[in-house]
């Protein structure tokens, strides 16, 4: 008789990027977010879509669930919760949304079972602390035996920043930053008295900051103070020490209420009003923003260096999706090597506290590296022919070598491609399998775009996918960025040849793109090269102001409601009108 094999099913669940993960016998098998799935931008709530297509898709019953792993442990950091309401109080809202989400929470297997269609899950349910699910998503799926470990976000179990040490299938926490002190909340405060209110928003203010200068940056000292190891914010340009932060994690969209105060208001002036102006004042303070961030964050990242001296870094938490202060790292800081978990924010937190669970609860020796993020659902040829067939529409089915190069050939030619294959990508970036791509040389691309399919800020920047070979000739640093979470210089040689991807600072989010890691993508933009002699695309999520598509309906309804020109759905080819 063959040996049982372990299953654990990670969930991120009634928060932010609710998500599902499923490990077995140390392996990461799948993993996806509920918003692919029901097509709620950043969906909260309970993950049952994702949790059971997570076992659908290893072919698992409910009865072989072992451990059940959920990344918020409402008794974490108790004793200092409970210290803070003692002596600072709370709204009676405030505590009532802590209760009921805290309630949630421990009713996980109920409302496992309800999304499985049984009547109860008997697997072992583990509450893992959200900073340390983030910690272990990070650590325990890098190529690293050993390595230091940081996590930076909003709040999660009542702290913001958690630093770690990791030595084989274990690691030990050395520090945690507890409410109300956060670098999260410093930079979504802003980000809202920037006008820019939604869940996810602080990614704006990355793209706005080098339109300005930081000519604020000592003002915003105030706001943070580096005056030991760590940090701590001034408390009075925000209203969250005092009031709590009003927040909704029902099963929609995720929602924040105002926290910056009236100080904030009077430091720097009236708040932007959303669709507003965006005049010099707010790209300074978007710069300047930024400036803040980096300067404590690398604070942070030099702290865990003196505290570990190990030459490795692992990165997670929703502020290590800020690309520009990671790219800042390797050359700024004593640290070698880096890895940044792919789904740095809180729906990677999904698969840390499946690797808790296996690793550090269990004992069990590492064999698994997270190399790719191509762990959601994937169609075969019939599926996509009976969607073609469904929506009405022609299609070409091409064969390898034909469908690379005439791709790549209308990319030279600047159509716009909808580029649908494989696996989908789990975490916020489209990494080939479901992307937009197009021609980085034009001068036209971003405008076009933004006109015909995504609609975004004129300031925001598209991204660079390069053969990863090549990324020395094309950048001025050449660490592999797999997962587009590294900003780099553009190598002043080059930056005419890629003024589509070439932010207004001279810089890309680089996608590096191995040949053995993601070979058709690779395969497309060798082609690509091979006609034009640039080894890059511009690579954008393939969306239009929703979640990444995930089905070939999803991909079929984006392109018929843009104005994309081509559509790759595996080897079948749409074009726009025929053409």
């Amino acid at each position: 008789m063959l040996p049982r094999v372990t299953t654990i099913l990670g969930l991120n669940a009634y928060h932010g990027d609710a998500a599902a993960a499923l490990v077995v016998d140390g392996e990461l098998v799948a993993a996806a977010e509920e918003e692919r799935f029901n097509r709620v931008k950043h969906c909260a709530g309970f993950p049952a879509l994702a949790a059971r297509w997570c076992l659908e898709d290893a072919g698992l019953s409910p009865d072989d669930l072992d451990h059940v792993a959920v990344s918020r442990d409402p008794r974490a950091n108790l004793g200092r919760k409970l210290m803070r309401t003692i002596r600072h109080g709370a709204s009676a809202r405030y505590l009532k949304q802590r209760l009921q989400n805290a309630a949630q929470i421990r009713d996980v297997g109920s409302a496992l079972a309800e999304a499985l269609g049984v009547e109860r899950v008997d697997a072992a349910i583990h509450n893992v602390e959200h900073h340390q699910a983030h910690v272990a998503s990070a650590f325990f799926v890098s190529p690293f035996d050993h390595a230091a470990i940081l996590s930076v976000d909003g709040f999660g179990d009542f702290a913001s920043t958690m630093l770690a040490e990791g030595h084989d299938s274990h690691f030990e926490v050395l520090e945690r930053i507890i409410y109300p002190h956060s670098l999260g909340i410093f930079y979504t405060a802003v980000t809202q008295w920037l006008g820019f209110p939604h869940y996810g928003d602080e990614g704006k203010v990355m793209g706005l900051a080098p339109y300005g200068t930081p000519r604020y940056l000592a003002k915003m000292r105030d706001l943070v103070l580096l005056d030991g190891p760590t940090f701590h914010l001034g408390l009075d340009y925000f209203t969250h020490d005092e009031e709590g932060v009003d927040m909704n994690w029902e099963s929609g969209s995720p929602t924040i209420g105002r926290i910056y105060s009236e100080q904030l208001v009077e430091l720097f002036g009236a708040a932007r009003e959303r669709e507003g102006e965006i005049t010099e004042i707010y790209a300074d303070v978007a710069a300047s923003v930024q400036a803040m961030l980096e300067e404590a964050y690398l604070h942070l990242v030099n702290t865990l260096w003196e505290r570990t001296h190990i030459p490795n870094l692992c990165l997670a938490g929703g502020v290590a999706l800020n690309a520009v202060a990671n790219g800042r790292i390797l050359p700024e800081t004593p640290f070698e090597q880096l890895y940044v978990q792919p789904a740095a924010g809180d729906s990677g937190t999904a698969v840390g506290a499946a690797y808790y669970v296996w690793n550090q609860e269990l004992g069990r020796p590492r064999s698994f590296v997270m190399e790719h993020t191509f762990t959601g659902p994937e169609f075969s040829d019939d599926e996509i022919r009976a969607a073609l067939d469904d929506a009405g529409m022609e299609a070409e089915r091409l064969d390898d070598d034909t469908l690379f190069a005439t791709v790549a050939e209308r990319i030279a030619a600047g159509d716009v491609v909808g580029w649908f294959q494989g696996r989908m990508e789990f975490g916020p970036r489209a990494l080939g399998h479901r992307s937009i791509v197009a021609d980085p040389r034009s001068q036209s691309m971003k405008d076009v775009l933004n006109a015909r399919i995504k609609h975004r800020e004129s300031f925001r920047p598209f991204a660079p996918s390069i053969l990863a070979e090549r990324v020395g000739e094309w950048y001025e640093q050449d660490y592999p960025s797999p997962f587009m979470v590294l900003v780099y210089k553009t190598a002043s040689d080059k930056r005419d040849k890629l003024v589509a991807v070439n932010h207004v600072d001279d810089t890309g989010r680089v996608q590096s793109v191995e040949a053995r890691v993601e070979p058709r993508y690779h395969r497309l933009i060798s082609e690509f090269e091979r006609q034009t002699g640039v080894p890059v695309v511009l690579n954008t999520s393939f969306n239009e102001n929703e979640p990444i598509v995930m089905t070939p309906r999803d991909a079929l309804d984006t392109f018929l409601k843009t104005r994309m020109d081509v559509l790759a759905l595996g080897n079948y080819v749409v074009r726009r009108n025929g053409a």
